[in-house]
């Protein structure tokens, strides 16, 4: 059985963050529906907090090393990516759309994405849908339709309505769908591996 890789990307500042629990909530969801289907699925997280400073740096110069570079690998070649982001000001925070704004523009090509945010008020749950939702869509991205927004007071578990854990269920298992639907991508890929290095460009 080929085991799908799901690259779990979580844009929290906090430690421990809520942005972090909801991603690992739906990475969850997204691993059980796969295994109802019979498929095996491995998660690899990544805090963009850890590699801050790198993702500054690649922004910069053009060219991402150490840590981010290993983890745009697993980004880019996973079957399935899971993104969530705190919302600041009614929008993704910027080491969010940093780390998106140096990934490749053809590196998720129909790639399926789960995407997700976090804040203090309901007031922001609209902001899946007009700044981060667009953001994978002009990568050319599969984001799945359900978005899920998780605010402070849905963790106690005060909407009766339309409840986080069910909306979580919901979108796990559209990604499983999307992921199952697929070929496995086969792993992660270099898009740098072709840049020549420095001594290279030197003639060393």
């Amino acid at each position: 059985m080929t085991t799908r890789t799901i690259a779990l990307v979580s844009a929290g500042l906090g430690q421990p963050s809520s942005t972090r629990l909801l991603a690992d909530r739906l990475a969850e969801a997204t691993v059980a529906d796969l295994a109802d289907r019979g498929i095996r699925a491995e998660v690899v997280p990544f805090e963009l907090r850890d590699v801050a400073h790198d993702i500054t740096n690649a922004m910069l110069t053009g060219f991402p090393t150490g840590d981010l570079r290993g983890m745009l690998e697993t980004v880019t070649g996973a079957d399935g990516v899971i993104a969530v982001t705190p919302i600041f000001t009614t929008s993704y925070s910027g080491l969010f759309k940093s780390f998106v704004d140096i990934i490749d523009k053809d590196a998720l090509t129909d790639v399926p994405v789960l995407v997700g945010a976090t804040g203090g008020t309901p007031r922001h749950s609209l902001a899946t849908e007009h700044s981060i939702r667009p953001v994978f869509t002009y990568l050319r991205a599969d984001v799945v339709t359900t978005a899920v927004f998780a605010a402070t007071e849905d963790w106690a578990g005060q909407d009766d309505v339309n409840p986080l854990p069910s909306r979580i269920r919901r979108a796990g298992a559209e990604l499983a769908a999307k992921i199952a639907s697929r070929e496995p991508r086969g792993g992660a890929r270099d898009e740098f591996a072709a840049v020549p290095s420095f001594a290279q460009m030197l003639g060393g």
